[in-house]
């Protein structure tokens, strides 16, 4: 086990990509997601997906010299074309673009398309916070869930996430995938060779099973499957906002993200940023978070959403990020 500092985790993970055949910018913006993720105790996107990321840019999987670019919009909504790239540079561009159109028109949509995995949907947003506004953030996936009724995979387990700025405390953070849990921990387990717990996920025959591997296999269950459909209604409403509304790819239309071989998935992304200032007025909007912050801070035991994220991030920049020799065995092998 080796520990690195998070600046030496950025420059280690920076350099496997580029090997790989990343250009710098788009190698560096997506080492400090990744890291970002690591650091909040989010393995499942983080570190772990390094060498995923580096498979599939050499597969072809990923465009390794995209450009991520503005391609159309209007004010307040706009496209920004990843180009078959990693996610993470047209994610950035998007959100950065989005914000400085709210300032002018009060609220701004911007839809990344042509995407690849997009890692942790709410850390995109935390320039939105810095920026004393509202953000919200969407995601497609590969198809991981079925349909309310149905046994095949159709939805990817499309994550949902909101920031919301406070005014001199951290902002709240929400950020939640659609099935029961992320598919990222089925990867993690079968990784360890551990089994899931019940209700997680379907073999390919659509028969529930605790074997992670089987579960990456078949298809995860939708949030609170065993007594609701509103999961699935769910994911079917963030699919159709990320792909028909933008012009990205289906989840079914996407290979896994899992699979070494495969095409390029060119999902999509949105991120929604809205400026107070336009609406109640960012003071009296910032007043209101605060009250209702103090109401749920009331009984014991509650805890603001991205509190302890945000714990273990300072913690991880003071005391560094362990990392598994068995991991930068695989990151040299890359080499």
């Amino acid at each position: 086990m080796a520990t690195f500092t998070t600046s030496g985790a950025r420059e280690r993970v920076a350099q496997v990509l580029q090997r790989a055949g990343a250009s710098a910018p788009m190698a560096q913006a997506t080492a400090r997601a990744l890291v970002l993720a690591e650091a909040q105790g989010l393995g499942s996107h983080g570190l772990s997906r390094v060498v995923q990321y580096a498979t599939h840019l050499r597969n072809g999987r990923v465009d390794g010299s995209a450009v991520a670019e503005v391609r159309r919009g209007r004010a307040g909504a706009f496209v920004v074309d990843a180009h078959e790239g990693l996610a993470f540079p047209a994610c950035e561009l998007a959100v950065a673009e989005a914000i400085r159109r709210a300032r002018e028109v009060g609220v701004a949509w911007a839809g990344v398309t042509n995407s690849h995995h997009c890692g942790v949907v709410v850390d995109h947003l935390r320039p939105v916070a810095e920026a004393g506004m509202v953000g919200l953030g969407l995601a497609n996936s590969p198809a991981a869930m079925p349909a309310a009724g149905g046994r095949h995979a159709i939805f990817g387990t499309n994550p949902v996430a909101a920031i919301f700025a406070r005014r001199a405390e951290a902002p709240l953070m929400i950020d939640l995938s659609l099935s029961e849990v992320a598919r990222g921990k089925l990867m993690v387990a079968a990784r360890e060779g551990r089994a899931i717990p019940a209700g997680w996920a379907l073999d390919r025959e659509g028969r529930p099973t605790t074997d992670p591997q089987a579960g990456l296999e078949g298809s995860m269950l939708p949030l609170g499957a065993a007594t609701s459909p509103k999961g699935a209604m769910l994911a079917l409403t963030v699919e159709l906002l990320v792909t028909a509304l933008i012009g990205a790819s289906f989840g079914f239309e996407a290979s896994s993200f899992f699979v070494d071989e495969g095409n390029r998935p060119r999902i999509g992304q949105a991120f929604v940023v809205v400026d107070p200032g336009a609406l109640a007025g960012s003071s009296a909007y910032l007043d209101r978070v605060e009250v209702l912050v103090a109401e749920m801070l009331r009984d014991d035991g509650v805890r603001l959403p991205g509190a302890r994220r945000e714990q273990l991030r300072l913690r991880a920049e003071q005391q560094g990020i362990a990392v598994p020799d068995a991991l930068l065995a695989q990151w040299d092998a890359l080499g």
